[in-house]
């Protein structure tokens, strides 16, 4: 026992010995590496905004303030704001969140907490991680030709039934909120599964030990224990998810109507400022494309502030359970 004891210390000469040269070497080239591409990454950052910034401010020296909160989009009159589609933008989003952060988390509940077998759930789990791999025109195709038919029948009972509602005032007579929501939450479902898995199974084993050793039912375990133990880097997912959808462009420039107004109604077509952007450069002149590119910033600075939101929120809950 003595002999295999000493083989094995033996054995792990390489790893106590004393770096050699090579070793500094290939350390400081890695690092080396390591700092320059963080560098060129902050630098590219830099130029991005410098140029969006430099091409947006004729138009933020003229328009001001009053692009955010003006609701009329008026080339030929040269009138333009873009409060319609910074609604758009955030109700698409959130109804997208809402419907994709549910499933997302109860799909990640059940590929981790042992409901199926495991060759069925690593079967599941790239399926769903397939979804992220379609493309953004082909989701606006299938929304066209069979969401939309597929949803409307639904939609007109609501509206017939439910119309006093401010969120079915409407009917849905092609594109509108309702499919483009629909789509957009297929579309960051298996992001927010993947990082909700991840969460998940970080759970130390002794966790699930004590919870279950306590006495709790499966189910106990998963809504009192599980998941508020997991809820940074669930909460993760969701921001990473709401972020997707702030950016989203083809797929909702296909579904959500294109209409210039403000509207609760989730059967109404609205407008996104993502999709404004695709749609109005091909024929945009010198002073429109300035224009387009103070949209350009407000979406930049709204992903910006829902990540550094999310950032602070996930800071405090990981402190939080850590202590």
């Amino acid at each position: 026992m003595a002999k295999d004891h000493q083989s094995v210390w033996e054995g792990d000469d390489t790893l106590s010995r004393p770096a050699t040269p090579g070793d500094k070497l290939f350390d400081k080239l890695f690092q080396g590496l390591t700092f320059t591409f963080t560098l060129a990454t902050i630098l590219l950052l830099a130029y991005i905004l410098y140029e969006i910034f430099g091409k947006a401010m004729p138009a933020i020296r003229k328009l001001g303030f009053s692009y955010l909160y003006s609701t009329t989009w008026d080339v030929n009159a040269h009138t333009f704001g873009i409060l319609p589609e910074i609604w758009g933008t955030l109700y698409s989003s959130l109804l997208a969140l809402l419907l994709g952060g549910f499933f997302g988390i109860t799909i990640a509940i059940f590929l981790t907490q042992d409901f199926l077998p495991h060759r069925m759930q690593v079967l599941l789990k790239n399926i769903i991680e397939l979804l992220a791999a379609i493309p953004s025109v082909v989701y606006g195709l299938w929304g066209i030709y069979v969401l939309i038919p597929l949803i409307r029948p639904l939609a007109d009972y609501l509206h017939a039934h439910f119309g006093w509602i401010p969120f079915f005032s409407t009917s849905l007579s092609g594109p509108g909120m309702f499919p483009a929501a629909l789509v957009l939450a297929i579309m960051i479902l298996p992001t927010v599964a993947a990082i909700s898995q991840d969460a998940l199974l970080a759970i130390p084993h002794k966790t699930k030990e004590a919870a279950y050793g306590m006495g709790t039912t499966r189910w106990e375990a998963i809504l009192r224990v599980f998941l508020p133990t997991a809820s940074g880097g669930i909460f993760g997912a969701l921001v990473l998810g709401f972020g997707r959808a702030l950016g989203e462009t083809m797929a909702l420039a296909m579904l959500i109507g294109n209409s210039n107004k403000i509207s609760l109604s989730v059967f109404s077509p609205a407008d996104t400022l993502a999709a404004l952007l695709a749609l109005n450069f091909p024929e945009a002149s010198d002073y429109e494309i300035s224009v387009l590119m103070y949209a350009a910033v407000t979406l930049l600075l709204i992903t910006l502030l829902v990540n550094i939101a999310g950032a602070v929120i996930i800071a405090k809950t990981g402190s939080g359970i850590k202590r």
